[in-house]
């Protein structure tokens, strides 16, 4: 079994890298050979793709799936030191970041998490670890958004891409690889496996797959990396959606 690290934990394990507590790659997610490389923003799947950032200065990826809402990792917007999550109006969304600029900046008026995700119990409750941003502003037109889509039958091709935090003013995808299990955190929730080489800043990000129609569409939310190339995802369908009531308003 591929050791996992969870993305949003990683300060403390590295924290503890010093005193010989854990030992962790420098670019958890990655392996020996790097196949990452830039994508263009401008063109599909890749134009739905935002920066999601902090005042704290804390970076994420996320997705425009609807043209005033966002989708990415709810761990991206939790502050463990003092154990709460931050203010909806401390996290800026930038559409299409490149090397400083962009094509569009939103505030987040509000976000909701599951009430099933706890922050402090990351194995335990990773399954619920999404997050639904409501802007302050539209950032694409309905037809440009990401759909998503149900788990296909696995092994199934996908991409990942997202600002890994190596490279983190330019977006970055392996295009090379798949969905290859399932598995499920400590309550049982269900988890995607994959083997895409992605690293820290890309929580958050979508699992893009090519539906059979030629349209791409989401079908996971980018959570945890391993040691080496892959992670794990959290299914977009067939969990609850925060945004119709089953989840908790983030800044209770």
């Amino acid at each position: 079994m591929r050791q996992v690290v969870t993305l949003g934990s990683l300060l403390g394990l590295f924290l503890s890298r010093s005193t010989g507590a854990a030992t962790l790659p420098l670019r958890p997610g990655v392996g020996a050979v790097d196949h990452r490389i830039p994508v263009d923003i401008s063109a599909k799947p890749w134009n739905s793709l935002v920066r999601v950032q902090t005042e704290l200065g804390e970076r994420c990826t996320g997705f425009v799936v609807s043209p005033q809402v966002v989708v990415t990792a709810a761990h991206c917007l939790f502050l463990p030191r003092v154990r709460r999550f931050i203010q909806p109006a401390s996290v800026h969304v930038l559409l299409a970041y490149r090397d400083g600029n962009y094509a569009a900046h939103a505030l987040v008026l509000r976000f909701v998490v599951p009430a099933a995700y706890n922050p402090l119990d990351e194995a335990g409750t990773a399954g619920a670890d999404r997050a639904v941003l409501v802007l302050d502003q539209r950032l694409l037109p309905e037809a440009e958004t990401l759909p998503e889509a149900p788990v296909p039958v696995m092994p199934a091709r996908i991409l990942l891409g997202g600002y890994g935090q190596d490279r983190n003013e330019v977006a970055i995808a392996d295009r090379t690889c798949a969905l290859v299990g399932q598995a499920s955190d400590g309550q049982g929730r269900p988890l995607l496996v994959h083997d895409c080489e992605a690293t820290r800043g890309t929580s958050g990000a979508p699992l893009l797959w090519q539906r059979p129609d030629g349209r791409w569409a989401a079908v996971g939310i980018q959570i945890e990396a391993a040691a080496g190339a892959g992670g794990r995802a959290v299914p977009l369908v067939g969990t609850p959606d925060p945004a119709i009531g089953s989840g908790r308003p983030a800044d209770r």
